[in-house]
C-alpha cells in the first residue's frame, strides 16, 4: 500500500510540473493496523512473590515449615504411640532401622530386638533379631486421642500389631521419642506463632504511634523500649518465668510464658516501624488524607499500617526463630514449660548430662529439629526481606 502511493504522488507530481490540471481523488490511507499499547499493572503482592519464587533457599524454607506445621496439626495421628504409651522392657533402646525389602518383596517392616546386659558396665543393650521380622501396617487402631483436641479417634498412621516401632528410639522411661517429638513439635512451633502475634500487635501499634505523633508521645515510648532492651534477654525471662507458681495448671503456664515472650519481643518491630512511618507520613497519600479530614486512627489503620505490612511480615518470620529458640531454652534449663506438657525444650532437658549423650545420642535429635525450624525460619524471612526490598531486582 505504501508502494502504491508513493508511485501515485510521483505521477501527480510529474503532470503539475507540465501545467497540466489534475483533479486529485481523496485516497483514503491505509491506518496502521493498532498496537495495543495498554501496560500491566503488577500489585506489590504479585511483585513480592515475583521475587520470592527465584529464591531457592526461602521457597526451601516455606516448604519446610509447611510440612513442621502439618506435622504438628495433625501429631497424634502420625505417631505411633501416644505421650502415655511406655514400654518399659525397650527403655533407652537404639532407634529402630525401617526396611523396605523381603526376598525381592516389597514391605515395610522392622527387626526384633533382644535385649541383654552388659557384664562391665551392667548397661542394658538390645540386639537385632534378624530371625523377627515385624511388618509395619498402615492405618492401624491403637490408643484413642483427640484429632486436633476436637475429634476422638484411634487411627494412627502406623503401627504394629506386636513388638516395638521406634523409628527415633525410646528415652529412659521406654516411651518412643517420634512420637514425643511430633506432639512437642504442637506447643514449641505455637508458642513462637502465638508469642509473635502478640508482639506484633503490641510492637506495630506502638511502633506506628511513635513515628507518626512524634513529640512528647515519641520519647515515652522510645524511653520504654530503651528501658526493655536494657535488660538482657535470656536472664530477664529466666528471672519472671521463674517467678511462675508451680502449682498453676499446664495451660495456664503455656500461655503466660507465650505472654512474657512477647512483651520482651515487640521492641525490636517497634523500633523498625517508628523509622518506617517517619518517612511515610510525609508522603502525598497520608498528606491528602489528612487534608480530606481524615483522623489520625483513619490514617493509621488504612494507610500507615497497610504500607508497612510486608515489612511486619518480613520481621514476624525473622522473629520466630528467637522466640523458639527461647522457650526451648528456658525449658531446658527447667524454668519453662513443665510436664505434662511436652516441648523440644522438655525433650531436651533428659539430654542434659554428658554421659546420658555419650550412651544414648539419639536423646538429642529434638534439638535437631529445633535447629533445622530456626534455619528454615531463617531462610524464609532473608527471602521475604529481599523480595519485599524495592531496591533488589
Amino acid at each position: 500500500m505504501k508502494t502504491h502511493l508513493k508511485e501515485q504522488s510521483e505521477a501527480l507530481y510529474a503532470l503539475y510540473q507540465q501545467g497540466k490540471a489534475v483533479e486529485i481523488e481523496e485516497v483514503e490511507l491505509a491506518q496502521e493496523p493498532e498496537t495495543d499499547e495498554s501496560v500491566y499493572a503488577a500489585s506489590q503482592w504479585k511483585l513480592i512473590w515475583r521475587k520470592f519464587k527465584r529464591n531457592r533457599a526461602a521457597i526451601i524454607g516455606g516448604t519446610v515449615i509447611a510440612l513442621f506445621y502439618l506435622a504438628a496439626l495433625f501429631a497424634d495421628f502420625l505417631s505411633p504411640y501416644t505421650l502415655e504409651e511406655r514400654l518399659t522392657q525397650y527403655s533407652y533402646m537404639r532407634p529402630q532401622r525401617i526396611h523396605f525389602f523381603k526376598n525381592r518383596e516389597f514391605r515395610f517392616f522392622v527387626h526384633g530386638v533382644k535385649s541383654g546386659r552388659d557384664p562391665v558396665t551392667l548397661q542394658k543393650t538390645f540386639t537385632i533379631d534378624d530371625t523377627k521380622i515385624i511388618p509395619i501396617s498402615f492405618f492401624v487402631t491403637g490408643k484413642p486421642y483427640k484429632l486436633l483436641g476436637l475429634f476422638p479417634m484411634k487411627t494412627h498412621l502406623f503401627g504394629v500389631k506386636e513388638g516395638p516401632v521406634c523409628l527415633l528410639g525410646t528415652d529412659g522411661q521406654g516411651r518412643d521419642m517420634l512420637s514425643r517429638i511430633l506432639i512437642g513439635s504442637q506447643i514449641s512451633l505455637s508458642v513462637g506463632l502465638l508469642g509473635v502475634f502478640l508482639s506484633l500487635i503490641l510492637g506495630a501499634v506502638l511502633g506506628v504511634a511513635s513515628g507518626y505523633y512524634g513529640g512528647w508521645i515519641d520519647d515515652l515510648i522510645q524511653r520504654a523500649i530503651e528501658v526493655v532492651r536494657a535488660f538482657p534477654a535470656i536472664p530477664l525471662w529466666m528471672a519472671l518465668t521463674a517467678a511462675l507458681p508451680a502449682h498453676w495448671p499446664p495451660v495456664r503456664t503455656y500461655f503466660t510464658i507465650t505472654v512474657i515472650l512477647s512483651l520482651i519481643g515487640w521492641t525490636w518491630l517497634a523500633r523498625q516501624l517508628r523509622g518506617k512511618v517517619l518517612a511515610l507520613r510525609e508522603e502525598d497519600f497520608v498528606l491528602c488524607a489528612r487534608l480530606l479530614g481524615a483522623s489520625d486512627a483513619w490514617v493509621i489503620w488504612k494507610h500507615l499500617i497497610p504500607a508497612t505490612f510486608s515489612h511486619i511480615i518480613v520481621i514476624a518470620t525473622l522473629s520466630m526463630p528467637a522466640m523458639i529458640l527461647a522457650e526451648s531454652a528456658l525449658s531446658f534449663l527447667g524454668l519453662g514449660l513443665r510436664p505434662p506438657l511436652t516441648s523440644w525444650g522438655v525433650l531436651l532437658k533428659e539430654a542434659q548430662n554428658i554421659q546420658t549423650l555419650v550412651l544414648y545420642p539419639w536423646l538429642l535429635l529434638p534439638g535437631l529439629f529445633v535447629a533445622v525450624s530456626i534455619l528454615a525460619f531463617n531462610f524464609l524471612g532473608d527471602g521475604l526481606r529481599d523480595a519485599a526490598d524495592p531496591y533488589t531486582v
